[in-house]
């Protein structure tokens, strides 16, 4: 991998890696426009001030908008849950697996 391969992903795991950052993007998979109420108990457990700066942060990025309706993902977020969605494929069978133990 590239230096520059190695700081794309260095910088886009830093977006994610903040604090509900990824819980904020799974609980608008769906497609769904969620208001901020809706979209903080679809979270659970965040507080109104980090969900803000969360939102702030994800739309700086390109990864969140606001419209009429409320919050969704763009067209880059949904591209980029559509990759995570392996990763809960593979969380379900390693759960499954430690189970097991």
């Amino acid at each position: 991998m590239s230096s520059k391969e190695n700081a794309a992903i260095n910088q886009l795991f830093e977006k994610l890696e903040c604090r509900y950052a990824l819980r904020v993007l799974w609980a608008l998979r769906d497609g769904h426009p969620q208001t901020f109420r809706l979209l903080q108990d679809s979270v659970g457990g965040i507080t109104p001030n980090t969900l803000n700066t969360r939102i702030k942060e994800l739309r700086e990025c390109g990864l969140l908008e606001h419209g009429s309706d409320g919050y969704t993902v763009t067209t880059q977020g949904h591209d980029l849950l559509k990759r995570l969605s392996d990763v809960q494929a593979f969380a379900t069978r390693w759960a499954a697996a430690r189970a097991k133990k």
